[in-house]
């Protein structure tokens, strides 16, 4: 019994150090860590010593200092790293990421994947995972798997239960995509928006990001959602949460691909905001309004309306004023802010004493991905004591 529960407090403070190291806006020094964690010089030194010899952490050159021996600073390791996969409207993406946030390998493929087969849309992306897989470093060695979907997923069973924007229902991806993804690694399958809020909550894996609470938007054909309490993502009883694409906007507006009328979506999403603008490329959109164009200022107008009335609802609900923007509403940003701020601070009840803001989400090539990859990791920072055999 005794040797259970050192083997369990040791695992712990393995975790607690190796969270220490990656959470820290400098590299800290091993007194640093001990400082940090309430732990004694000599326990944090020996901790820090398996986490360096495992690979989970590393060791840089110190600075020049003055008298006395220069501290070595402690930075994230670069052996472990972790595959995201991502199925969008629009793409295909394979990331690997290794615990320093730094992108090992990658791929992507645009298309159009609206209305594609499951099985031959995930075999293609079996063949692009094997590619990027087979061209990583002999020494990196991956911890977890995870696939970002545009829809609703049952992330217990990792059944695609809908994605209204690719046309697919009751898709079980991981059968799919064996022999693809390495055995043992397992697939984690989560909604997209979900896991690219996991790039905002984080700047690398186990850095905080700028906000620790926030509403994340999604923007793609349609618009994902996601809300992030303390940097962890509100996934809700069934991991359903953060749908705000399908909040309804107005009942009797324009039907929806998921069958409802009126989402927000339908006002907001980029292939909403591109028909009333009469333009076929969204690149062209921020530089049109930005430029005068009426059509194209009209359809911001027409998204920042929207999006005031849904997200009003949201922050009511859930009093989480900032609210970041992704995808092609981040390229929007500039111009729905000052419409956007105003409609929420007459529509958000807290307005007065805490005004709602809106921020812009930095381009990241696959948020999905990157933020399945994000979220494997975090896993390894819980628990490192299992990959250190």
């Amino acid at each position: 019994m005794t040797s259970a529960r050192q083997s369990t407090l040791r695992a712990t403070n393995l975790g607690l150090v190796a969270r220490t190291v990656c959470a820290a806006a400098l590299p800290p020094s091993r007194a640093d860590v001990a400082a940090a964690t309430s732990m004694t010089r000599a326990t944090a030194s020996r901790l820090v010593d398996e986490l360096v010899a495992g690979g989970v952490l590393a060791e840089t050159e110190p600075a020049a200092a003055g008298r006395g021996r220069p501290a070595t600073p402690l930075v994230p390791g670069a052996r472990f790293a972790a595959l995201g996969l991502q199925v969008n409207a629009g793409f295909l993406a394979v990331r690997v990421l290794d615990l320093r946030g730094h992108v090992v390998g990658e791929a992507l493929e645009q298309d159009d994947f609206v209305g594609s087969d499951p099985a031959s849309t995930l075999a293609r992306l079996g063949r692009l995972c094997r590619e990027v897989l087979d061209g990583l470093p002999r020494e990196v060695t991956l911890t977890g798997a995870g696939l970002a979907l545009p829809g609703l997923v049952a992330t217990e069973t990792g059944l695609l239960l809908r994605a209204p924007n690719l046309g697919w229902s009751d898709v079980r991806p991981e059968p799919l995509l064996r022999g693809a993804v390495p055995e043992g690694l397992g697939l984690h399958v989560d909604n997209e928006a979900s896991l690219a809020a996991h790039t905002v909550a984080e700047t690398a894996p186990g850095r905080p990001g700028a906000f620790p609470d926030f509403i994340y938007l999604s923007g793609e054909i349609g618009i994902g959602g996601a809300a992030v309490l303390g940097g962890r993502v509100m996934a809700g009883r069934h991991g359903w949460a953060g749908e705000i694409g399908h909040v309804t906007v107005d009942p009797a507006g324009p039907e929806c691909r998921c069958g409802s009328t009126g989402c927000l979506e339908t006002y907001a999403g980029r292939d909403a905001l591109l028909a009333v603008a009469g333009l076929a490329h969204p690149a062209e959109l921020a530089a049109r309004a930005a430029a005068g164009d009426e059509r194209a200022l009209a359809a911001v107008a027409t998204g920042a309306r929207a999006l005031g009335v849904a997200l009003a609802g949201v922050v009511n609900v859930l009093d989480i004023p900032t609210v970041v923007l992704g995808g092609h509403l981040a390229h929007l940003a500039d111009l729905l802010r000052d419409d956007l701020e105003e409609q929420l601070r007459t529509r958000v009840l807290s307005a007065r004493w805490t005004p709602p803001k809106i921020e812009a989400a930095q381009a990241i090539p696959a948020p999905g991905a990157t933020g399945a990859a994000f979220r494997e990791l975090a896993g390894l920072l819980a628990d490192p004591a299992r990959w250190l055999g």
